[in-house]
């Protein structure tokens, strides 16, 4: 079931990201170097808790659709200017070169550029706010969590808010604006959120464990350079099974949240159940 609406859901949103990119009109170049990494093979977890997160609410897909798209085309430009050599410098990434490879480094930067601008003139055909809101928020999130992950600031004591910033400030942003495309609730909105704080803190232990044990064919990046550089993560601070704790712990956090929100949560509940097992 999960894997069939991981599908849909996926299918929906690219086909509107291929919309929203062919109406930009862009050069040449710039359109390629966007359409490269938007369409390079991610799962589209965060659209899909989106569109998921709307139809929990009581919404429909489409209402979400483009919020959705916004999520997505800001963490694709997140990724982008994440692997630049000034910053964590891979030069792959979902199995193949990264764009400032493929592309070099300035057309990558303005891929990024680009991305993110597309993302908000889509949330700029929506009459709702909250979603505007809740997506700008999760977006300057992001980047300062990526602010205190390059200069490294604070320690062991700092690193779940270091952590909560770079990834669940996005995941917050999907499920919010999706749940606001359909008129949630404030209780509603507040499960979501602690689900939302929860999930990103299994994604991101499950990422940082992935880093030190994980098959770099199957995630199509380099491994191990967390510890090779020093990074703080969950593994590096705590090792390998003290993070598997961590990880189950907030797995039934978020198991338990989002199930106040409807009792027929089933897609949150395997794509919980995926991400504490995940391979990729």
């Amino acid at each position: 079931m999960l894997s069939e609406q991981l599908s849909e859901y996926s299918r929906l949103t690219e086909r509107k990201l291929s919309e929203l990119i062919d109406e930009a009109s862009c050069a040449p170049i710039l359109n390629r170097s966007m359409l490269y990494s938007v369409f390079s093979g991610g799962k589209r977890v965060r659209p899909a808790l989106c569109i998921a997160s709307c139809e929990l609410c009581g919404g429909i897909a489409e209402d979400a659709l483009l919020a959705a798209c916004a999520v997505e085309l800001i963490h694709t430009y997140s990724l982008i200017h994440d692997d630049l050599p000034a910053m964590d410098n891979d030069d792959m990434r979902r199995g193949k070169p990264s764009s400032h490879k493929a592309f070099g480094e300035a057309n990558a930067i303005l891929a990024g550029d680009g991305l993110q601008a597309l993302a908000f003139l889509a949330l700029a055909k929506y009459d709702c706010k909250d979603a505007l809101e809740y997506i700008s928020r999760g977006a300057l999130q992001m980047v300062i969590g990526q602010s205190l992950d390059v200069n490294a600031e604070g320690g062991v004591d700092l690193l779940e808010a270091l952590q909560d910033y770079k990834t669940g400030a996005l995941f917050r942003a999907a499920v919010l604006s999706g749940a606001a495309c359909a008129h949630a609730n404030a209780a509603q909105r507040e499960a979501l959120i602690r689900f939302a704080n929860a999930y990103g803190m299994l994604f991101q232990i499950t990422d940082d464990i992935l880093d030190s044990t994980g098959d770099a064919v199957l995630l199509g990046k380099t491994v191990g350079k967390d510890a090779a550089e020093g990074k703080l993560t969950f593994v590096t601070a705590y090792g390998v099974e003290s993070a598997k704790t961590h990880a189950q712990s907030y797995a039934k956090i978020a198991l338990d949240a989002v199930k106040t929100v409807n009792t027929d949560a089933a897609f949150f509940t395997e794509l919980i159940q995926y991400t504490l097992a995940r391979k990729s």
